[in-house]
Parts: structure tokens; sequence; C-alpha cells
């Protein structure tokens, strides 16, 4: 596949392993010639990188398996999730699940990618709602703009938050970077 039609989500082969493009920027300077700069992430060592490749340029595109599941529970380092379609259950340990833990509680669903019979990365939805389980009070009259409070949401994922939030309110946060997006 030509570099030009990456997209973020695609999984590709490069240097003898198997990487996820998790951002793509097509950049034309001026008076050079113009280039695709991807940051790709490695799904057997988790290892993040950007990469420089020419407009043009050959790249070879592997086609993931993605299956909807069902996150169950984590016991002892592994996390088991279950196959919407098959009922089967399936044990992934640590590196393979990554940030899960932080943003999603047991039943909820998710996409699993697999390659060749390896679950090989997780597909996290970009907003997910979650509850606050503690957080200083507001002080009232402050009303400062892009003042934020520090909150401690229902899966220890520890977030900053508007003054006006307290406990036991669902906000909306996004799994890119862990960032309060809004009240839900």
């Amino acid at each position: 596949m030509n570099s030009n039609e990456l997209r973020p989500g695609m999984a590709i082969k490069m240097d003898g392993n198997l990487w996820a493009i998790t951002q793509y920027t097509h950049v034309t300077p001026g008076n050079l010639r113009a280039f695709v700069q991807i940051k790709i992430k490695n799904l057997e060592k988790g290892q993040i990188i950007e990469k420089r490749l020419r407009s043009g340029e050959a790249v070879e595109v592997v086609e993931l398996d993605r299956r909807p599941m069902t996150y169950l529970y984590a016991q002892a380092g592994k996390h088991c999730f279950m196959d919407d379609a098959s009922y089967d259950q399936v044990e992934l340990d640590n590196d393979t699940v990554g940030d899960l833990p932080l943003y999603i509680l047991p039943n909820s669903q998710v996409v699993v990618c697999w390659c060749d019979g390896k679950a090989v990365s997780i597909e996290l939805p970009n907003v997910v709602e979650l509850e606050v389980k503690d957080t200083p009070p507001g002080i009232k009259g402050a009303t400062a703009t892009n003042q934020l409070k520090e909150a401690t949401l229902e899966t220890g994922l520890k977030t900053r938050v508007p003054p006006f939030i307290t406990i036991g309110e669902k906000v909306r946060i996004s799994t890119v970077d862990g960032s309060y997006n809004s009240r839900a």
C-alpha cells in the first residue's frame, strides 16, 4: 500500500515487526518534497516510535481480525475477555492489555485485534464515562478559567477536572491522554 493511504488504526509490518499506526500526518514543506510522519506502536513490545516515510513509499499493510469482546475481570496479572459471538473466554497479559484497566470497567465492550491467532492489541473507545470517587470540594467564587483540581475515578485513574465536579458525578474521559472531556 502507498504511504499516502495509511490511516490511524491500521497495522503494518516494518523491519520484521508488527506495528499499529496511532497518528498520521502528511507534511508538505514549502521547498522540500512531501513526506508522511507516522507514530507507530510495536504490537509485541509496546514500544512507540515516530517514523518518516517518503510520500508514495510502499508499505506492507497487515489485516487484523477485529473482534468485539467483553472485558470480564482481572486476576493475578491476567485479564479475562469473552468473545461476544462464540462465548469463548481468553486471558491476556498486562503487556497486551496496556492501560485498559484504567479506562474500562468489567462487563464493558472493547475490540480485540488478532493477528495469526494471537491477540496483539486492544482498541479502546475514544471516550469513556467514569464516576468520580474522590476529589476535593470546589472553592466558592473561584471562577478563573483553566482552573482544575485532582480527581480519582472509579477505576483508580487520576485526572484533573473543573472545580464544579463533585464526588459521585459521571464524567467523560478521553482514552488517548486521560484528560477530562465533559460531564456525562
